[in-house]
Parts: C-alpha cells; structure tokens; sequence
C-alpha cells in the first residue's frame, strides 16, 4: 500500500480527494498547512506527495523546495488553480514531478500518481528492481540478474516487504509485526535473516533507532 501525504486547504476537496485516494488503495495523511505538512515528512517516510501551492503559513513551492534542498526526493504532483507559465515553471523548477491544474478529472490524477510510482519503483509488467536484483510479484521470486535466488519463508516474506516499500525507512516494530503471524518474533532473529539477504548482495541499510530500508546502492 502506497503511503500518500496531502497538502490541501479546502477542506471539501481534501475530504473528496482522501475517501477517493482510499478507495484506490493509498493510504492517505491529509493536513491543512504546509507548517503540518513540514512536520509530517520529518516524522513520516511517503511514497508520494500530492500538494497544493496556495497554503497557509508554507507555500507548496516553499515546503517542495526545502525538501529537495534536504535530499527528499519523494515524487510530488502539485494540484493548484494556477496555470501561468511563470507558476508553471516555478512549480518543476523546485522539484515538481507534475503539475494538474483544479478543477480535474479524478481519473487522470491517480493516471498521473500512479506512473510516477511506478517510475519510482522501476515497477514493469509487475517487476520491481533495485540495482540489478529484480523481484516478480506476481510469482514472489526474486532474481539477481538471470539467477534465481532461493528463499525461506521467513527470508521471502522480508524481501516481498522490502520491495513492495522501496526506497522507505521500515520500522523494526513493523517488521516483526509482518514476520510474526501471531507469534512473537524477536530482533535478533529479524538480524540474522537481514543479514542472509545481505549476504545475497540485496542493499539493506540499517537506519539507526528506527529500521531498515531497501535503497539502490
């Protein structure tokens, strides 16, 4: 599930846009200003950012811009009734991956959210690759280059997680939540199956006090 943070004002079309973006399967955080917004990807990883520019206290062009400036490269979609060539080129000249302009077609916006995860992910006919490991979701085989890697369950399940959040921070809580099925998982065992993927070449980092994240290397 894609993890969506909303900038949006006005609180009918927020409303629309988190019950329309949920039932397409996003999970959405939805905040009013972009002081909130600022405060949510500090605390927060997203897997996409859909911002309005006209906000208040932090402009969208300002928060964007302060984003890239740090490193975050979370891809972004303004949404904004402004449509000059000067906001235009302001809007990707901070970072903007796109740019829809209000009043639009619900249809097409989730057309535009989903391609640019996809780009993200390097998501094709259902792969999602990171350097040259390569992992089919349809199958749940995981592949470095043309070679077939062998899982355990255990070390499947890991993997099937990391892919599917690439290039997202993973708390350690959340993991063994997925590993445990009801059971108690401890983190020393989550350490020894980390470390067999790692030894399979896969780019694990270690974020420390929080978790683990699959990144390209």
């Amino acid at each position: 599930m894609a993890r969506l943070l909303l900038l949006e004002d006005d609180v009918n079309l927020a409303e629309t846009l988190v019950e329309l973006l949920e039932l397409e399967g996003f999970e959405v955080e939805w905040v009013g200003d972009g002081e909130k917004a600022l405060d949510a990807t500090f605390m927060n990883a997203y897997d996409f950012l859909l911002l309005d520019v006209n906000v208040p206290f932090v402009n969208g062009f300002e928060l964007l811009d302060g984003l890239r400036k740090s490193g975050d490269d979370t891809p972004a979609i303004f949404i904004t009734a402004m449509s000059d060539i000067a906001s235009l080129s302001k809007g990707f000249g901070v970072g903007a991956d796109d740019y829809i302009k209000k009043p639009f077609e619900f249809d097409e916006l989730i057309v535009r959210i989903t391609s640019l995860i996809r780009k993200r992910l390097k998501i094709t006919d259902n792969i999602i690759s990171v350097d040259n490991y390569h992992f089919h979701i349809d199958t749940n085989e995981l592949y470095q280059d043309e070679r077939y890697l062998p899982l355990s369950p255990v070390e499947l399940k890991l993997t099937t997680l990391f892919f599917k959040q690439l290039n997202t921070t993973i708390t350690k809580e959340n993991i063994l939540i997925e590993l445990s099925d009801g059971e108690e998982a401890s983190e020393g065992a989550l350490r020894v199956h980390i470390n067999k993927l790692r030894k399979y070449g896969l780019p694990i980092q270690t974020v420390k006090g929080t978790g683990y994240r699959l990144a390209n290397s």
